[in-house]
């Protein structure tokens, strides 16, 4: 697996494969990393050169600061480490966060942006409540015992249901994941800036994903983010909740390669 050492030390632990430009980099949910774009990986290699960076202190990246618009930058230090000029950017929650960040302080190094599962707005008062409740559980119990109280909430009845092994993955993936590291990320998601000012400059080609059982980022909510950026398109993954990606890898594959294939 790759390593890539920023100028000031910072390692960066990432997957890269597939060929083609611009590249497809995907930026992975909370608390999970990397790994969780396998089914991507594996999928649209065929049709673009695909990277996956694990963020600061998840999977294979060494730990550090961690805000919301401090990841966008290091993303984007590491496509300059990579020789990348114009990449398309796209992120699932978190992930999806740090890609409208990425879209408002690094304009010039996007060529398209994928928006999958995640928001604009900033957290309500309940929800900050909510990651302060999450930071003292991970202290206390540990990360898998988060993600065990999250399954419910970000996966759909579906999943649960028949896809036991993907439940347990993503489990196993959770776990691994140090909780000082899942701790700074709930610390950024919960003071992340709001990122609605920025969606009306956005003027790349844009995909909006979002599960159709989503209850962490709704449907409406994705409507109401694909309605403020100019030309986006919006669509649906059937049967999936809040990861959509690996809830339903062929309707999310498929959507991701048919937007590529047009913003080519």
């Amino acid at each position: 697996m790759p390593v890539c050492t920023l100028p000031g030390g910072p390692t960066i632990g990432y997957d890269d494969t597939g060929g083609g430009a611009p590249p497809l980099v995907l930026l992975h949910a909370f608390p999970l990393d990397r790994s969780m774009w396998q089914p991507q990986l594996a999928a649209l290699a065929a049709h673009a050169r695909v990277i996956a960076p694990d963020f600061p202190g998840f999977g294979e990246s060494s730990p550090g600061a961690f805000t919301i618009d401090s990841a966008a930058d290091l993303v984007a230090e590491f496509l300059g480490a990579l020789g990348i000029g114009k990449a398309v950017l796209g992120g699932l929650s978190m992930g999806g966060y740090v890609a409208l960040a990425f879209a408002r302080r690094h304009a010039d190094k996007l060529a398209g942006l994928i928006l999958a599962d995640t928001r604009a707005g900033v957290d309500d008062s309940g929800t900050r409540e909510n990651r302060t409740k999450s930071i003292e559980l991970t202290r206390e119990k540990g990360s898998a015992a988060l993600f065990e109280g999250m399954a419910a909430k970000v996966l759909s009845d579906a999943t649960r249901d028949a896809k036991p092994e993907v439940v347990e993955r993503l489990k196993g993936v959770a776990a691994k994941q140090p909780a000082e590291s899942v701790v700074a990320a709930l610390v950024a998601l919960r003071d992340r800036p709001d990122a609605n000012p920025g969606l009306k400059g956005v003027a790349v080609p844009t995909l909006v994903l979002v599960g159709e059982h989503d209850g962490v980022t709704p449907p409406l909510s994705s409507a109401n983010l694909a309605a403020q950026i100019r030309g986006s398109t919006l669509i649906h993954i059937p049967g999936a909740g809040h990861l959509s990606n690996v809830e339903n890898p062929d309707a999310f594959n498929a959507a991701v390669r048919d937007f590529l294939a047009a913003t080519k």
